[in-house]
């Protein structure tokens, strides 16, 4: 697209335009997790507080690292397009840099390009892209009901008239599909869990209550279809900013680690500096910090599942610098969880927005790009230490539910983090 991505409306409520497009269980990572934290013990609690036995089971109070995949090759259009070479050339890379999970867009549309019927043959590939996966020690995280990607909407079109998240023909699909993903995920060591969706919100809308009973509704049944994973709700900024589809409350309270997706572009903070200074830097601690606020609860796991910045935003050579700075700073604040979008550039071939060209990790040609090998030595140093939570007393959410009072909140938050 040669313009921004527009901006949705939902039952009155006002979304804002920048909003953006666009786990754990320890696998077969256990062992590599155990021999990098040395043997020290799951803390991540302020001191005298016991860790949470869940977070302690699922390896959430363990620093890790991850990159949202996009295929080097034919950008998600690869699920119709197969080729597993084109596929294990990327792992080899991702690999390479250090990542030990990806997150994958699995493209609902085509794999159930009907309510009543999956694709088995996209079944099958998924499978080969998960096996091939594991064969490198990555597990990886499917994000199920999607959806929007790189500004575009890739939605089914079963039910256009009926609302998404309150009708009993869409929860019928929505189930079908379900069951079918975890009948095969489950027999993949390397499955985390799923997350419902990349950043459904900016597909389909809905008060909170309908929002949150469908959200609890699905974790719910995914919980049920794959126990013993972690479970996720991947939505842009919109709920943590303002009023959006989703509740701040029930988005803490559902999810065993609390998946952010943190875009300084996205969210506004150039409004407040450049790319090097603190809004731009300290986003996403600033929006861990925020989501234990709003969310009531100071000691939450934090994952910053999708994070990452392009030339369009800031010079090329200040990337490494602005991605060091970021998972630093987010590591001193206990977010436990880094996965950069994205693990490859996407071909200049595609019609996207400019932004998405460049946000790889590497190139379309599988060149490692400086940000890449910045990615590799954080990974390398951090991977497996134990989170920290900081012990100071948060303050209280903001005064009101607007993107401004937000940022406040944030810029608040920030200036107190100097001193």
């Amino acid at each position: 697209m040669n313009k921004p991505y527009p901006p949705k409306n939902i039952d009155g409520l006002p979304l804002n335009s920048q909003t953006r497009r666009d786990f754990l269980r320890l696998s077969a990572q256990a062992a590599t997790v155990a021999t990098l934290a040395g043997g020290l013990p799951l803390i991540g609690r302020a001191e005298n507080n016991a860790p949470d036995a869940d977070a302690d089971k699922h390896g959430l109070l363990r620093h890790r690292f991850g990159v949202n995949y996009v295929p080097s090759k034919h950008w998600y259009y690869c699920y119709n397009n197969w080729n597993l070479s084109d596929i294990k050339h990327d792992l080899d890379r991702i690999a390479e840099i250090g990542a030990d999970h990806i997150r994958l867009m699995v493209v609902w549309p085509w794999f159930q390009p009907n309510a009543n019927a999956v694709s088995t043959a996209h079944l099958d590939r998924l499978d080969e892209l998960v096996h091939a996966a594991g064969q490198r020690h990555i597990d990886v995280l499917p994000c199920i009901y999607t959806g929007w990607l790189s500004g575009f909407h890739f939605n089914p079109n079963f039910y256009d008239q009926e609302p998404f998240y309150t009708s009993e023909k869409w929860a019928a699909a929505q189930t079908l599909y379900l069951k079918a993903l975890a009948g095969r995920m489950n027999a993949h060591k390397n499955f985390l869990g799923f997350d419902i969706g990349n950043e459904i919100n900016c597909n389909w809308q809905a008060n909170l209550p309908d929002g949150d009973a469908w959200m609890h509704r699905v974790l719910g049944q995914m919980n049920a279809a794959s126990p013993g994973r972690v479970h996720v709700n991947g939505v842009d900024n919109g709920p943590w900013f303002e009023l959006n589809t989703f509740s701040a409350k029930a988005l803490v309270a559902e999810q065993p680690i609390v998946a952010l997706h943190c875009w300084p572009f996205w969210t506004g903070a150039g409004k407040f500096g450049g790319p090097l200074d603190t809004p731009y830097t300290h986003l996403g601690a600033g929006m861990a910090a925020l989501a234990r606020s709003l969310g009531g609860d100071p000691r939450k796991p934090m994952w910053m599942e999708e994070f990452g910045a392009c030339s369009e935003e800031m010079p090329e050579a200040d990337i490494p610098r602005w991605l060091e700075t970021s998972i630093t700073q987010a590591i001193q604040n206990g977010v436990s969880w880094f996965t950069w979008w994205a693990s490859h550039d996407v071909s200049r071939e595609y019609e996207f927005h400019p932004f998405e060209y460049g946000l790889g990790l590497m190139t379309s040609d599988n060149r490692i790009k400086q940000q890449g090998l910045k990615f590799k030595e954080l990974a390398e140093h951090y991977r497996g230490k134990a989170v920290v939570i900081p012990s100071a007393t948060l303050p209280p959410p903001p005064s009101a539910r607007t993107h401004d009072a937000t940022w406040k909140w944030l810029l608040d938050w920030m200036q107190s983090q100097q001193k």
